[in-house]
């Protein structure tokens, strides 16, 4: 089993709803959440938006590849009715959104999937939550 650690965001509909069903999905398509963070509420980053986000970082054990994880993440956001990540290339306001943050301690760069994720440690959204779960990450 691999530790996977996951950024979740949402700023659209019922953010609280958005979340726990993003859990509920998460726990039986991907692996074992063992650990969750508070839920902290934000403004928009890299776009401007009247909509505040939800975030929260969670730690899964999976059996899932880097790549499966990816894609069922992915399945997830679909399922959840997120149609695209951005719009013309711009960030825009998300009913859900998952991302891979980091895979035990694999390093990889690839044009679909870049482990750790390049800009978590830029945004504050994902360093406190990841923080409260796993404070004894080194993260690179």
């Amino acid at each position: 089993m691999a530790t996977l650690y996951l950024s979740l965001g949402t700023n659209l509909g019922d953010r609280r709803k958005n979340i726990s069903s993003a859990l509920e999905l998460i726990a039986r398509n991907v692996g074992t959440v063992v650990a969750a963070s508070d839920i902290i509420e934000t403004e928009p980053w890299g776009f401007d938006s009247a909509n505040s986000f939800l975030n929260m970082a969670v730690k899964v054990e999976t059996g899932l590849t880097p790549l499966d994880a990816l894609h069922a993440t992915q399945d997830i956001e679909r399922q959840l009715g997120r149609s695209e990540k951005t719009h013309d290339g711009h960030y825009r306001d998300r009913l859900i959104d998952i991302d891979l943050l980091m895979y035990d301690n694999l390093v990889m760069d690839t044009p679909e999937l870049t482990l750790p994720h390049p800009l978590m440690r830029r945004r504050r959204f994902v360093m406190e939550p990841l923080a409260q779960i796993a404070p004894e990450l080194c993260i690179i």
